[in-house]
């Protein structure tokens, strides 16, 4: 496991030393250029999944620019010669602030997928919080993380049998909390997917948690409620039925005759979520697993007042990195009132927008207990695996360790929203 105390100047050392020799990083530390470099890597279908969003794209802009919004008061003459960033979270110590969010089909990325990021995040000790739209299954995960810590983040089905059978797996496979989407009941509208005409489902793509699900396969013969559309066929429907069956677990050849791909994918579309959820429905969640619960997609102070007195163990400030709903509020935005709300009775966790480690220390300032990073670890795994998206993870906490020493900080009790002020307000206290 990666040693973080004080990861920064360690960090930069490294890279200049490396530099001398004329070796250059493995991927760009600049998030913009890592951004442009994930771009021209990708097929135009995976990038515009990985970095589409909803919309205009308005919230996934309103995201990032929210850090703005804010900026960091450094104090000086503070002995900040050693730094920690250590947390404690559901009677876990985490080496640092910041978990992997779960992203849907990684294999867009690398072939290697949610089993690459699986490894870099165990050999750094950050959570990794499996998807339950993987291309990889979460036993699989478990078993290369070893002892690392790992989260499931579950939607809930329409099946009540595939919901039990997610959560027991979860538990078995070690995972140390339940996180649960909120904000994905429905497909948010996403241009660039929708002017492609692509949806990575239908391929067959990131179902891997339903396709070695027993509960979820017991189920396949079973009539839909709902019609299922029928493309016309050609000899792209030719493909895209292949690569159903070359994704179904036993590979093409094995598949070849069976239909169960197809059902597979059908089933999938037609019920990996479940638009009629409430509030009333948590309490069965509740019933099945003593993990810790955490509700994922809180933008208003209410629903996080109402998560606590639902009994949930935790709340994560998010609108899916804006790929729900257009013109939605910039989460960083949502994020004080929800802190206030909560008022230390449950942790409240950060994503959307995270990119850089001053992006996280303004969020652990306004509140968040840890972040969760998303896309920027995507953009790594598409460059160079599990490599890339170590250094990554790296970049990101080296970047936050030196913001806190420069800032006066050396744990992270001392990053308050002392630390802040924004642009209009004077810096004098």
């Amino acid at each position: 496991m990666t040693q973080l105390s004080s990861i920064g100047p360690a960090r930069q050392q490294a890279v200049f030393v490396s530099g001398v020799a004329g070796y250059r990083p493995l991927i760009p530390v600049a998030s913009t250029k890592l951004e442009q470099a994930a771009h021209d890597a990708l097929s135009p279908a995976a990038w515009a999944y990985i970095a589409g969003s909803a919309g205009r794209e308005r919230t996934a802009r309103a995201n990032q620019t929210a850090f703005d919004h804010w900026r960091i008061v450094p104090r000086v003459l503070h002995d900040v010669s050693r730094r920690d960033f250590g947390i404690e979270l559901f009677g876990q110590h985490l080496p640092a602030p910041v978990l992997l969010a779960p992203i849907g089909v990684l294999e867009m990325a690398h072939r290697q997928a949610d089993l690459a990021v699986a490894r870099a995040a165990a050999a750094i000790g950050v959570p990794f919080v499996f998807s339950s739209q993987a291309s990889v299954d979460m036993e699989t995960c478990a078993a290369a993380m070893g002892d690392s810590p790992r989260w499931f983040q579950l939607y809930w089905s329409q099946s009540s049998e595939v919901v039990k059978s997610f959560v027991r797996r979860a538990e078995a496979c070690g995972c140390s909390a339940i996180v649960l989407t909120l904000d994905t009941t429905l497909l948010g509208w996403r241009p660039r997917d929708l002017d492609l005409g692509s949806l990575p489902f239908l391929h067959g793509m990131g179902i891997a948690q339903y396709t070695t699900d027993p509960a979820f396969l017991a189920e396949l013969h079973e009539p839909l409620d709902v019609p299922v559309m029928q493309p016309p066929l050609t000899l792209s429907t030719i493909r895209v039925a292949l690569d159903q069956k070359k994704h179904f677990p036993g590979g093409l050849l094995c598949n070849l005759f069976s239909d169960e791909p197809r059902l597979a994918v059908q089933r999938f579309v037609a019920t990996y979520s479940r638009p009629s959820l409430q509030w009333d429905d948590l309490p069965v969640l509740r019933g099945l697993t003593r993990l810790p619960i955490v509700l994922k997609g809180l933008l208003h102070p209410d629903d996080a007042r109402r998560a606590v007195e639902a009994g949930m163990d935790g709340v994560i400030v998010s609108n899916h990195g804006g790929r729900q709903v257009d013109g939605a509020t910039a989460a960083l935005d949502a994020l004080p009132g929800i802190v206030d709300a909560v008022q230390a009775r449950v942790p409240v966790l950060f994503d959307s927008g995270i990119r850089t480690g001053s992006d996280v220390f303004k969020a652990l300032a306004l509140g968040a207990r840890a972040v969760l990073l998303g896309r920027p670890y995507v953009y790594g795994l598409a460059l160079a695996g599990e490599c890339g998206v170590r250094d990554v993870i790296l970049n990101v906490l080296a970047e936050l360790d030196l913001t806190m020493g420069l800032s006066g900080c050396r744990n992270l009790q001392e990053v308050t929203r002392e630390t802040l002020t924004k642009p209009s307000q004077s810096c004098g206290r």
